[in-house]
């Protein structure tokens, strides 16, 4: 019974976020909590979400302080100049932005926090698909994906609880893996380009044009003197015209404005920009990063004490400091209120004991003639299981369990391991990742929509990591 009410709850909160007949704040708590009734525990409701909140405690506190921090490096300008680099790679072209966003997410993913990763890509590239109008959701599904197959590295999580979990070293099952997931990540590129070139054919084949910038422009970060956004005719390979569509996000049209007060975070000309404090700025990040690494403290102390010495030297008059956290008080207030109502969910999940139940009957539903496939099917089953269930359930209630059963087929905790991360890619996006509310809350992305774009394409990317580790001989 518990098993059937399991997959009907998660069925349930996805058709509803999906369908936005309600939105995820209220699915998150309201469904679990309808169905902890159900079962006959609503007297235990309360312990259930206490528990949850205890768990993820720490992590709201984290993307707090971690937002704060990421906005007031964006507002003093750190970011400018990989926006600048970006736009000169991009060349204002869809095809390359969303490669570019690909680009970007894999390489800030080597920090190994989705949070941060979701936070400087999306300040990067959001001004410029909402300047062309390009679709933010594939934005967010490309950033997603590429941060999946990078979160596989061995201190983004997965491969560590792996290891601890099987009692292998880390090592053993990344280093190994790496072709597979280098073949994830080509797979993640050449989905970029597929999804950058529906947007180039829907927009246009839109260039820089050198001509100098009109008054009622809005120009971000340029990458030269009076460079200017305007849109090609269909089919044009050549020179610009001088009069974009509105449809495009062309110069020709004014922005309302709306789209004016979206774009001007990244206004050359913001007064809250601290040119002089560059370097200090560009320190503090490297070393805070690298504090998390190397886990010298905690990540939400690092974060706290990261946000504060920004604030503190970056303006140093407490109106300043007030006018900086009430400018991103949003984000701060929709992701903690996210990640708090999905404590809800995941204490009920595992309070009641559904995630045991349905992860027992996912195993014992494997025919003892695939015993020796195990491997295999440790692969197929990390997609649904890391999607339905955190990291910490599948890698520590239901790994050791597709182990033992492998074992006892010749079938190497090695190989089970390996396995098991190959579902990474498709878990970023799950409504139990907390990170993924910081990516959609940026973007402005309803969390809805993003799971109908993004889910097919990260189950082909996993898929696409798990058919390489077999022919790599891996799994």
């Amino acid at each position: 019974m518990l098993t059937v009410l399991g997959f009907v709850m998660i069925a349930t909160f996805l058709v509803l976020i999906m369908t936005k007949k309600m939105s995820p704040i209220a699915a998150l708590v309201l469904i679990p909590a309808l169905f902890c009734v159900a079962v006959g525990q609503g007297a235990q409701l309360g312990d259930y979400v206490i528990d949850g909140v205890g768990t993820l405690a720490p992590t709201a506190a984290m993307l707090m302080f971690a937002i704060v921090y990421f906005g007031v490096m964006i507002d003093v300008g750190l970011f400018d100049p990989i926006v600048r680099a970006i736009l000169r790679f991009c060349k204002a072209d869809p095809m390359r932005i969303v490669v570019g966003t690909a680009l970007l997410a894999a390489i800030v993913s080597l920090d190994g926090d989705g949070s941060t990763t979701f936070m400087i890509t999306v300040s990067a590239m959001y001004p410029l698909y909402k300047r062309l109008k390009m679709s933010l959701v594939v934005m967010t599904c490309v950033a997603a994906t590429a941060n999946g197959v990078m979160n596989t590295l061995p201190w983004g999580g997965p491969t560590a609880r792996a290891a601890t979990a099987l009692k292998v070293d880390a090592a053993d099952i990344f280093v190994p893996m790496i072709p597979a997931l280098a073949v994830g990540l080509l797979a993640v590129l050449l989905l970029a380009c597929v999804l950058g070139r529906r947007e180039r054919k829907r927009l246009g084949t839109l260039t820089l044009d050198e001509a100098p910038v009109t008054e009622h422009e809005t120009v971000l970060v340029g990458v030269g003197g009076g460079d200017r956004l305007t849109k090609a005719p269909q089919g044009s390979t050549g020179g610009t015209t001088t009069g974009g569509t509105p449809g495009a996000g062309g110069a020709g049209a004014p922005a309302d404005d709306d789209e004016v007060q979206e774009l001007k975070g990244l206004d050359p000309d913001r007064p809250t920009l601290r040119p002089r404090l560059y370097w200090f700025n560009a320190g503090l990040t490297v070393a805070l990063l690298a504090a998390m690494i190397l886990e010298l403290l905690p990540i939400p102390v690092l974060f706290l004490i990261g946000a504060a010495l920004a604030l503190t030297v970056n303006f140093p008059r407490m109106s300043d400091q007030r006018a900086r956290i009430a400018a991103h008080a949003d984000n701060v207030l929709n992701v903690a209120g996210m990640v708090f109502a999905a404590a809800v969910f995941t204490g009920v999940l595992t309070g009641t004991g559904m995630v045991e139940h349905m992860a027992d009957w996912l195993v014992g539903a494997v025919p003892d003639a695939m015993g020796p496939h195990m491997a295999v099917v440790t692969g197929l089953l990390s997609l649904p299981l890391t999607y339905f269930m955190s990291n910490d359930g599948f890698y520590f209630g239901v790994l050791p369990v597709l182990a033992e059963a492998g074992a006892a087929h010749g079938v190497s905790h090695l190989e089970i391991a390996r396995a098991s991360i190959v579902g990474q890619p498709l878990h970023m996006s799950s409504p139990l990742v907390p990170a993924v509310y910081v990516l959609v809350g940026m973007a402005k992305v309803e969390f809805g929509d993003h799971t109908r774009f993004t889910v097919k394409w990260a189950v082909l990317t996993s898929l696409v990591v798990l058919v390489a580790g077999i022919l790599f001989g891996l799994i």
